[in-house]
């Protein structure tokens, strides 16, 4: 059986502007997604799939792929998007799915499936991998954004990532700030719906400046070299955004009385945020009901 692993992400920089060309900082985490795979020459033309979320069985299903039906599964809706994607997956490749082999895949994600650092890309990233297909071409036929996420997992490193209309920039990085230990990011409860997030944030007019202040800040972010600048930065990329979505920030939210910067990562409203220690911050987030925080070196790879 042979095996295929893809990094999770975190967006830092650029959060729903990286999706009109803004120019955008992701840095890849520790946990991430394993694939393993077989093929059977059996004649039955089946794929027989599993998903385990941190080694515990979530999902099973048996797809026929020449008819393509779901014969068998414990959670139809998550089987169906499955069967989709490995229909994207057929549209692309020369050799998968040509046959009448049978499939054993199999699927681990090392994260909770609530943290929001990239369930669908690194399996979308894995899946072309081992169909030798394009990962930017699937995921945008099974579920569209801005493409950074499979950018991470591919390059398995920090990236810059600017798209254009015609092309996209991919740029890996070294990206240890000397001030990475006071770093801390801290879950929010909840998994919040990206593309919810980007509905709303299409929906309002863009101007060529506010593509150009963030992409400022990017890269103002890669050669910072002091804390106190970097939380300046957060804190206007925080503003600015506030002040163009029209909702409040991570802070105003939940965190008011903090005494540095709390930055959202990601679609506004779940998953993690970015912050600095200072004394007492394990009270303090403990106390406000978020006990799951890490620091650079438990997240980041």
């Amino acid at each position: 059986m042979g095996n295929l692993f893809s990094p999770g992400k975190l967006l830092l920089t650029s959060e729903y502007v990286v999706l009109d060309g803004a120019l955008a900082l992701a840095v890849p985490t520790k946990w991430g997604q394993e694939f393993f795979f077989e093929e059977n020459e059996d004649g039955n033309s089946m794929v027989f799939w599993e998903a385990y979320h941190q080694n515990s069985l979530w999902l099973s299903a048996e797809i026929d792929y020449k008819t393509w039906k779901i014969a068998a599964t414990n959670l139809p809706q998550a089987a169906e998007f499955v069967l989709k994607v490995l229909q994207n997956v057929q549209k692309l490749s020369d050799i998968k799915f040509r046959s009448d082999s049978s499939y054993h895949l199999k699927t681990n994600l090392q994260f909770p499936a609530d943290y929001g650092l990239g369930s669908s890309s690194t399996l979308m990233n894995n899946l072309a991998d081992w169909a030798g297909i394009d990962a930017f071409e699937l995921n945008e036929l099974s579920l569209g954004g801005s493409g950074y996420d499979i950018a991470v997992a591919k390059a398995k490193s920090a990236i810059l990532y600017q798209k254009t209309d015609r092309d996209r920039l991919i740029k890996a990085v070294d990206f240890n700030p000397v001030f990475m230990n006071d770093l801390i990011f801290i879950h929010l409860n909840q998994k919040q719906d990206s593309r919810e997030g980007i509905e709303m944030y299409r929906a309002k007019p863009k101007s060529p400046e506010l593509i150009e202040a963030f992409s400022w800040i990017t890269e103002e972010v890669m050669t910072c070299e002091n804390l106190e600048y970097f939380s300046q930065l957060m804190e206007v990329h925080e503003r600015k955004l506030s002040n163009f979505l029209g909702i409040k920030t991570v802070k105003e939210k939940y965190f008011e009385n903090c005494p540095v910067f709390v930055k959202s990562l990601g679609a506004w409203g779940g998953d993690f945020v970015m912050s600095t220690k200072f004394t007492g911050f394990e009270d303090y987030f403990s106390g406000k009901g978020f006990h799951r925080f890490f620091s650079w070196d438990d997240l980041i790879s």
